[in-house]
């Protein structure tokens, strides 16, 4: 597409979602709703132990007075796990699709889960991944029967190699986009990916299989920043333009497959962000987001 121009984010937020865990620590979430609100933020993306600490109707009524968008709802998924625990993987995550759905999530994003004892504790402990990565595909072809029937499009997020054991054993865009061509061969929208610039920065193949997802399968789009050197692997992520990320980039390249939809700050920091006031927090995201993303 040689002619093909990327949004212009400089005069505006228009296109800014604040996932809800970038500022989770300093309200709860009808409060973090509020301050989006307040400060002309459109989208958010809330998380579900948020949503049940304060209730479902409590969010949605929060959600319609602002007149907010959801750029997804985290998360489903986490479906490693001993036979036992089968019902409860089951309910668990179509409770998760019936809670998307009431608050009009764009899709529900799909954390896939690592190894059974970490996915869902009390499994018995495992070693084996693959057996865990069929699991995984198995629980996924049964939401989605679900999901269809409830209009939640599901998108997979793969996680950073290091989140294999305990969180995600979908680790690249490849094998996020073969379980998509094996489940929803067709490219119908109810399955897809969220490309979390954060944990597929590194990949090699992003550019090709960014492109091979396409319109119909690129269905959200997280940013923050990877910080040389980091803390800790999970609570140490970075504000947009602080680390080697070359965001502009990657999202360039998802536009020009047709992404026209929200750029979601996702940002999990304990010693940084979490600690700030949440309105200097969500205006460095505003600022962030017109002058780096």
């Amino acid at each position: 597409m040689p002619d093909f121009k990327k949004r212009d984010f400089s005069g505006d937020h228009r296109w800014l979602s604040i996932n809800t865990a970038t500022v989770r620590k300093q309200g709860d979430l009808v409060e973090i709703l509020d301050a989006c609100t307040r400060r002309g933020i459109r989208a958010v993306s809330p998380w579900r132990d948020q949503v049940a600490a304060v209730g479902l109707d409590a969010t949605l009524r929060a959600v319609r007075a602002g007149e907010l968008a959801l750029s997804g709802y985290c998360r489903g998924g986490m479906f490693p796990a001993d036979p036992s625990k089968a019902a409860e993987v089951r309910d668990d995550n179509r409770r998760a699709v019936d809670e998307a759905a009431t608050l009009g999530a764009a899709c529900l994003v799909l954390v896939v889960g690592g190894l059974p004892q970490y996915s869902r504790p009390g499994s018995a402990v495992s070693k084996d991944i693959a057996l865990a990565r069929a699991q995984v595909e198995d629980g996924i072809a049964e939401l989605l029967d679900y999901a269809r029937k409830a209009g939640m499009p599901l998108a997979i997020e793969p996680l950073h190699p290091m989140y294999a054991a305990d969180r995600a054993c979908v680790n690249t865009m490849a094998h996020a986009l073969d379980l998509c061509d094996r489940l929803d061969p067709v490219g119908s929208g109810a399955l897809g990916v969220a490309v979390d610039v954060y944990h597929v920065w590194w990949d090699p193949d992003l550019e090709a299989q960014i492109r091979r997802a396409g319109k119909e399968r690129l269905m959200a789009f997280h940013v923050c920043d990877w910080l040389v050197p980091t803390t800790d692997l999970l609570l140490d992520r970075g504000m947009m333009g602080d680390g080697v990320i070359d965001i502009p980039r990657i999202r360039g390249w998802v536009e020009e497959c047709g992404f026209a939809g929200y750029s979601e700050v996702e940002i999990f920091s304990q010693n940084t962000w979490w600690e700030k006031p949440m309105g200097e927090v969500l205006d460095t995201c505003i600022d962030r987001h017109r002058s780096v993303v």
